[in-house]
């Protein structure tokens, strides 16, 4: 029993690595092997007497050579299917190549051993004198022939064909044709020996049998490793298999050497457990006996088998281009690295900086400060040159300094790098045109190049000839991938699995009875198969075992047998063989479906040459649905009434109605199945199916009901569920219509399907449920042979249509989309389609609306695409939606969007990525172009790399991102290919330490972020430097831990920095988020900006701040760090809790960081333009949760939104309360840092303009993100997944509306955001969220100190004394205090003025660090009377110099203290007026009431078109206060004189209390004739409403139309005047 203890422990320290049972499956089903021997060794003496009582069916002669090698004899290995199994029996010298197919015998009479077949496995053993005729044992490779010519494969021979037993199969002669009969007598047939010792030249290697103990020496806990290892072999590291190999020989466990702790791979194909056996040794415990690596084990003779069974031997490995369509792939990319091979290769491995090449980025005219550095120089130069120079001539330029003689130096040897960025300026480029310099010049940073020798430049990633050279091979580089998605079973142990049956066979062959029993461990050993072939059990499968006797492990069928059949020898053979054609039939389709690397036999491809064209076929599509294999068993007991539901579809529109089966159960035979077995025939003909139609099928069923309720009544009302469904292409990459047997694994119903048009079959998942269908076959392909275009395909002029054509065509066309289109849009644009040529953005609405798709509607088709106006690359990005298969159409596409510059691609890069699953094959213009591209420029093939790595996430289509993953890294060149490596190593060590800090308690997570920031130090030392996921640009060569921590918000993100290698460049700070989807994120920074690159272009700058952020896998990513910036929720707070309520917070944060005053007016400036394009970006994306902590504010006055993980207005909620009431966030603390002033001004005008004309630009390219956002249907963002989603954009753009119209809307959201005080009340609530989040080390500062000071830095206080005050105007009166302060050292007296609310700040700061009772008290606040009085501020000095004085007394650690240095240090006020008493000024002159008349100016926008005057009313400013000094509420009347009837008279709506107000209203008068206008004069009139009292003329203005040229918009400033004093 010590075996079987052994045996036990191995398991155990199986589960203690990890692996279960279930995946160690296959080696327990190897021990039927074992029993068989058992059998064999019990019926011993039966066996011999009939041996010798009959003569054996084959002589064990030897065979004649006929392949010219002496050395070669034959044997059958233990394993039967697999020489490398008995490679730890072969002497020293020996090597097994695969065997050579023969030809076919043409004689049925052949020598007395071949008048039966030859077992099936047998191999060529060389021997080993025969040194030089040595092969590869294991991969296929062929030895030379024997006439010494050239290497030939081998190949193993072809299935033979069924035949009687005693006649010679096809191919029997494989190995000895032609040899002489052998005139030794009978030799007794053994099981396998390898000998050290040599053998006789020209023998037989015979199999002995110990007679003493045949099974002694069995290492069966060896064997059974090397089969689970072999099993799992695809997803090993070779170093890992050849240490198992070795350890295998050894005699010891795979798992009992210690390994590097990389976790083991888990097999998706195991077959079933088989109950385990136990054999016991001899000997007792193995470990006594001594190791022998040439161990003996035979067994009894067994009778042949009566054919050649396929087993092991016919199962050999092959490459990937076995897959006809991956073999093309690779030939495509062949073609394609050899017609991009560069001239210079050092060039491949620089960073390009990116350029826009349109005018309105060179700055014609701007000049521009430099500095270059050079390391032959000890200072650095300083250029100002123009905006439009280009970089060869500062390149030359500075070359003038560092060389005496030019004529010798050539500039194209030299680059400019960007300073701290691995990044270089293009040379034939301007300046201005660098993405880099735009950004210089939009934050005034200086801009810092360094002048460096091209060969001097780092080369690490550039490709090298030998790169282009290297055969374009994906299986290499898919294993270098992190997950591969392709895991099937292994050849070794699938042939493993082959010599059990073929033992059990043999046994069942010669049993004399108890049938049943061997009859059991036959179905057995087939249930093994079959379960390691994805548990498909073929129909051919259950017919034959439908034959066998009853038994328990399999459902019996009705069908009564006689159980004297299978007492005759023949019947059993005939069963065996038809169940072994059949399981090697399964074999070869289960290679065919899973794309395994090894096949039955050779597969002679079917000649192409007879071919019949598709539209010449009238036969209506049809195929039978046979079953679903690999149902789960909980849906036996759940379901009923399962059938499928057939569509064929082309871009997402049904052909035809779908076909229902019929309604089947869940059947028991070998595993559980639903078989329906019945055909499906379309009332679709195969003439009329276009190319790239698609077979969806889902399967449904009707849950069980409930116990005690399964009446007729409660199962009408069970209401089907979808349960899986897949779709396939009829027509392959060839164009050849489907025919065979085909396999599909059915996808989960929980994942969506309506953008996953063309998803290939789920094989991915272990447990997927498999569809199996029988396409027709026939003698010949059905191919589709695209046709020619129509020659002619008219144009004509948009004009020449009747106006109420036009005006229907026009209104589908403005729609945009070609989602929104109704039928009778459709309808109406195919039949007018010739007349919409002025409109190239309309073509992909035009062939969403064409009737039909098939063979004779193409000609027509694409004549009208190949004579279409050249569509804009942006235009063109729709016809690569999942609506547009056609391939014609999709190769267009992609040569109109080949125009597109490097740096746009970068932009639209992640669509591009998404519109690869749309693509029917592997190969495609679009994969092709991508390629190109990428080969080209090493950032897109950054971005495209980490693109694609991320798409392996996506399960339906991982197997396609996979190839092309593996495509990219061969292209790209080995450099390229380590330092992918070494980023997602990287990034795998960030990601490991960001869970460990998030799931760490709060208290512990300082010290697990230093304990990993040593693991990130180990990696910097191990790999030296690595780029960042975020930018190519970014290298860095180690992290500073000093400078890294951790947010504390409930992701917890770090905050790290990373060293520059560049000594002249800062750190690198970014942001790791883990736990967070990045790829929302990721897309509305993207959206954002595009945004900001449309209103460039348009010579609007938003001054938008935009950050990089990408996602490295789901829930993991990397972020940007904006430096000199602080979240409104700190600002805020820097005034209390309640500090979302003020106005003033944003106003006094940037007057602190911007003491000067044209310092302030710019970043105002900068706020007024960023605020608007926020507001404008925010509103259309639809971004919600919106709070104060995810808006942030730079010091320079630049606001922008981060953390985006709620768009499309998909809000949050509170209970049944959207978190996010107002349109967009804009509130009043904004709206006060706008005006100046807590009252509106002419800057909010400003404002508001620039709001509305961002929104309008933005409209003009509606169909542009709706064509971006629809690409991203099927990316898997929750947010982004259906119509609906695409609508809220649509809606949000309005492209019906005209710009006056859509001016109107947002002017009324931007009142309604700001007046909602839902925002206020959500920042309120936020504020008191995140106190518990305060961490401990957040030290209290002075909200109006920009910096914090400490007593070294400014020297120690000495004194203090507050010797007056002084009223000031700012812009209210107020009383500030001036404090004289004396230092030590320097010995220095300095006056600093403070409020008395900031003295009140100091003091609730103070109370945050120290008790109270090492505080002296402060004076109160609360004062009866007049709070600002004079007398009030007298008696504040005198408690308030108190105050300071016990302040600087006080106990060391509160006098000595930062806030207490930081209050008394002067600020920038205190410099510029110290010693004075300004006078009072107001803060806005607009608010000064002028002494006379009154006035103002009105902004009107006046346009004539259609017989209709439109007046816009904008905006009104300096309208004067009313007699009692309260702001009016102004509104404006319009009249067209004469009216003396009135009916002309219209009306704004009121504004309340402001001089300065905006309407942007319009105002419409219709039906007035061109002529009439002439005569006419528009009075406007400015009124203020006062409720029960008569309204008040503010101004009025009148306008006479015949001075206004209304052939265009009239837009301006018209100044009010007045009639006389009075009111109306």
């Amino acid at each position: 029993m010590s075996a079987t203890r052994s045996n036990g422990e191995h398991w155990k320290s199986l589960e203690s690595v990890g692996i279960s049972r279930k995946e160690l499956a296959l080696a327990e089903a190897l021990q039927m092997e074992y029993d068989a021997l058992s059998r064999l060794r019990q019926d011993k003496e039966e066996s011999r007497a009939k041996q010798r009582a009959e003569p054996p069916l084959i002589s064990w002669d030897e065979p004649e050579n006929t392949h010219g090698c002496t050395g070669i004899k034959a044997t059958r290995g233990l394993s039967g299917s697999d020489p490398a199994l008995c490679n730890n029996a072969l002497p020293e010298g020996l090597a097994v190549p695969p065997p050579r197919p023969s030809a076919v015998p043409t004689s049925t009479e052949g020598p007395a051993w071949l008048k039966a077949p030859l077992a099936g496995d047998y191999l060529y053993i060389f021997d080993g004198s025969e040194g030089d005729f040595l092969g590869e044992p294991l991969n296929g490779t062929s030895p030379l022939d024997g006439n010494g010519g050239s290497p030939k494969k081998l190949s193993p021979p072809p299935l033979p064909p069924r035949h009687s037993v005693r006649s010679p199969p096809e191919g029997s002669r494989r190995l000895g044709k032609g040899s002489p009969p052998s005139s030794k007598g009978p030799q007794p047939r053994d099981v396998n020996v390898f000998s050290a010792h040599e053998q006789p030249r020209g023998k037989l290697l015979a199999r002995r049998i110990s007679e003493e103990d045949p099974y002694g020496l069995a290492d069966y806990e060896g064997i059974n490793d090397a089969i689970t290892c072999l099993n799992l072999k695809s997803t090993y590291e070779s170093q890992v298999l050849r240490e198992a190999a070795r350890g295998w020989k050894e005699g010891r466990s795979i798992f009992e050497k210690e390994s590097s702790g990389k976790p083991v791979a888990r097999s998706k194909t195991m077959p079933p457990q088989v109950p385990p056996r136990t054999y016991v040794s001899r000997f007792g415990n193995r470990k006594n006996v001594a190791p022998n690596k040439n161990r003996r084990i035979s067994a009894d003779p067994v009778p042949p088998r009566p054919r050649s069974l396929a087993n092991g031997y016919e199962l050999f490995e092959v490459s990937e281009e076995r897959d006809e369509e991956v073999a093309a792939f690779c030939h495509m990319l062949d073609v394609l690295r050899s017609s991009s091979s560069p001239q210079d290769y050092s060039l491949t491995g620089f960073v390009w900086s990116a350029v826009n090449l349109s005018p309105e980025h060179l700055g014609h005219g701007v000049s521009l400060k430099v500095t270059v550095l050079c390391d032959s120089l000890r200072e650095p130069l300083t250029f100002t040159c123009d905006c439009s120079s280009t970089v060869d001539l500062l390149i030359y330029q500075t070359l003038c300094y560092t060389h005496d003689e030019l004529h010798a130096v050539d500039v194209e040897d030299f680059v400019l790098k960007l300073c701290g960025l691995e990044e270089f300026l293009q040379n034939k480029h301007a300046l201005g045109s660098h993405e880099y310099i735009q950004h210089c010049r939009k934050f005034d940073i200086d801009i810092r190049l360094q002048l460096m020798r091209r060969k001097a430049v780092r080369s690490d990633l550039a490709r090298t000839a030998s790169d282009d050279q290297s055969p374009s091979t994906l299986n290499h580089y898919i294993h270098l991938q992190e997950r591969p998605i392709k895991q099937t079973i292994s050849r070794q142990a699938l042939s493993l699995l082959f010599d059990t049956f073929h033992n059990e066979v043999d046994t069942f062959l010669a049993a004399e009875g108890d049938f049943p029993l061997k009859a059991e461990r036959v179905i057995q050993s087939v249930m093994a198969i079959c379960n390691a072939l994805a548990a498909v059990e073929s129909q051919e499968i259950t017919t034959a075992l439908n034959q066998m006797p009853p038994c328990p492990s399999r459902m019996q069928p009705k069908i009564q047998k006689d159980p004297n059949v299978l007492a005759k020898r023949e019947n059993r053979e005939r069963i065996v063989e038809s169940l072994t054609a059949a399981i090697l039939d399964l074999v070869g389709l289960y290679c065919s479906t899973f794309n395994a690397d090894f096949q039955t036999a050779v597969q002679w491809s079917r000649e192409h040459g007879v071919v019949q064209e598709a539209r010449l076929l009238s036969c209506p599509l049809s195929f039978t649905v046979y079953a679903t294999h690999r149902i789960p068993i909980t849906w036996a007991a759940s379901y009923e009434d399962f059938y499928l539901s057939c569509s064929i579809t082309h871009g997402g529109k049904e052909l035809c109605s779908p076909l229902h089966t019929r309604k089947a159960h869940v059947y028991k035979y070998l595993f559980h199945l639903i078989i329906w077995d019945q055909q499906i025939c379309f009332p679709v003909q195969v003439n009329r199916l276009p190319r790239e139609t698609l077979l969806s099928v889902t399967l449904f069923a009707v849950p069980v009901p409930p116990p005690g309720s399964s009446s007729d009544t409660n199962k009408q009302r069970r209401v089907p569920e979808a349960l899986g469904w897949v779709t396939t292409p009829l027509f392959n990459f060839r164009q050849v219509l489907t025919c065979g047997r085909k396999l599909l694994g059915l996808w989960p119903a929980t994942q969506d399907n309506s953008r996953a048009r063309s998803s290939a079959p789920n094989f991915n998942q272990p447990d997927s449920v498999i569809l199996q269908i029988d396409f027709p076959t026939s003698a010949f392909d059905v191919k589709f042979v695209s046709p020619l275009a129509a020659e002619v395909s008219p144009k004509y002029e948009f004009g020449s249509l009747g106006e109420e054509d036009q005006r229907r065509l026009r209104e589908a066309m403005q729609k945009k989309s070609l989602y929104w289109l109704t039928d009778a849009d459709r309808k109406r644009l195919w039949e007018k389609r010739y007349y919409c040529h002025a409109a190239p953005g309309s073509l992909p609405m035009l062939l969403a609306s064409a009737p039909s798709w098939e063979w004779a509607c193409l000609p027509d088709i694409y004549a009208l695409l190949s004579q279409w106006t050249y569509m804009s690359h942006q235009d063109a990005l729709g016809l690569l939606h999942a609506t547009f298969p056609d391939q014609e159409v999709r190769r267009t596409a992609v040569q109109w969007i080949d125009s597109i510059s490097d740096t746009e691609l970068l932009d639209y890069l992640p669509q591009l990525v998404q519109a690869l699953k749309y693509e029917c094959y592997l190969d495609s213009p679009l994969v092709r172009f991508l390629m190109k591209r990428a080969i080209c420029d090493l950032k897109i093939t950054h971005y495209f790399f980490w693109l694609l790595k991320d798409g392996l996430k996506d399960s339906q289509f991982s197997i396609r991102y996979q190839y092309l993953l593996a495509a990219l890294l061969c292209c790209c060149g080995k450099g390229l290919r380590e330092e992918f490596d070494r980023q997602c190593l990287l990034v795998s060590t960030l990601a490991r330490l960001a869970q460990q800090v998030r799931d760490a308690a709060p208290s512990a997570r300082q010290g697990i972020l230093r304990e990993g920031l040593e693991e990130v130090k180990q990696f910097f030392k191990a790999n030296g430097s690595c780029r960042l996921p975020l930018s190519p640009s970014l290298l860095v060569k180690g992290i500073v831990p000093r400078d890294c921590s951790y947010f504390n918000s409930n992701a917890v993100p770090l905050k790290l920095s990373f060293q520059n290698v560049d000594p002249l460049g800062e750190n690198i700070r970014v942001i790791f988020k883990c736990g967070d989807d990045l790829r929302q994120d990721m897309l509305t920074l993207q959206m954002i900006r595009i945004m900001n690159k449309i209103w460039v272009q348009e010579g609007l700058d938003m001054r938008m701040v935009i950050f990089r952020c990408f996602s490295t896998g789901r829930g993991r990513g990397m972020v940007e760090m904006i430096p000199n910036a602080e979240t409104l929720r700190k600002i805020q707070v820097e005034h209390g809790v309640t500090g979302s309520f003020k106005d003033r917070p944003l106003a006094d944060w940037l007057q602190k960081h911007n003491p000067e005053e044209d310092e302030y007016e710019k970043a105002v400036e900068n706020f007024i333009y960023s605020c608007a394009g926020c507001c404008v970006a925010t509103y259309v994306l639809g971004i919600c949760d919106r709070h104060n902590d995810n808006i942030m504010l730079k010091t320079t006055g630049h606001m922008f939104h981060i953390d985006f993980g709620r768009f499309l207005g998909h809000a949050q909620m509170f209970g049944n309360i959207k978190r996010d009431r107002a349109p967009f966030v804009f509130t009043s603390d904004m709206a006060y840092v706008i005006n100046g002033g807590d009252k509106p001004s002419s800057r909010f005008h400003d404002f508001v303009d620039l709001c509305c004309q961002a929104y309008n630009l933005i409209r003009k390219h509606t169909h542009l993100f709706l064509n971006l956002l629809g690409l991203m249907l099927s990316c898997g963002i929750p947010e982004l997944s259906d119509l609906e989603d695409l609508k809220y954009v649509y809606d949000a753009l309005r492209p019906q509306d005209t710009d006056a119209d859509a001016t109107t809307y947002f002017t009324r959201l931007i009142e309604s955001s700001l007046g909602s005080v839902a925002t206020k009340l959500n920042f309120f609530i936020h504020n008191l969220a995140q106190m518990k989040f305060t961490g401990s080390d957040a030290r209290p500062t002075l909200s109006f100190a920009p910096r914090t000071h400490t007593i070294k830095t400014s020297g120690r206080i000495c004194d203090v004394f507050l010797c007056r005050h002084e009223r000031v105007f700012n812009p209210n009166k107020s009383y500030t205090y001036v404090v004289k302060v004396k230092r030590e050292s320097p010995s220095e007296v300095t006056f600093v003025q403070r409020t008395f609310e900031e003295f009140q700040e100091l003091h609730n700061k103070l109370r945050l660090l120290f008790p109270s009772s090492l505080l002296p008290s402060f004076p109160s606040r609360f004062i009866i009377g007049r709070s600002r009085g004079e007398a009030v501020a007298e008696r504040r000095k005198e408690e308030l110099n108190g105050y300071i004085w016990h302040l600087i007394h006080a106990a060391p650690e509160v006098a000595e203290c930062d806030l207490i240095y930081t209050f008394f240090h002067p600020l920038p006020r205190d410099e510029k007026a110290a010693g004075t008493n300004p006078a009072p000024k107001p803060a806005d002159t607009t608010w000064a009431r002028p002494l006379g008349k009154v006035g103002g100016e009105v902004k009107l926008s006046i346009s004539y078109k259609n017989n209709k005057l439109f007046i816009m009313v904008m905006h009104i400013r300096g309208l004067q206060p009313l007699q009692d000094g309260n702001d009016p509420d102004p509104y404006v009347k319009t009249y067209l004189l004469p009216d003396p009837q009135k009916t002309t008279k219209r009306k704004t709506k009121v504004a309340r209390k402001t001089c300065n107000p905006t309407y942007n209203e319009m105002l419409v008068y219709d039906g007035v004739p061109r002529g009439d206008l002439q005569q006419r004069e528009l009075r406007l009139s400015v009124l203020s409403e006062e409720g029960f009292w008569e309204n008040i003329l503010l101004g009025e203005v009148g306008i006479r139309l015949r001075d206004l040229d209304l052939a265009q918009e009239k837009m301006g400033w018209f100044a009010l005047g007045s009639r006389g004093h009075g009111t109306l």
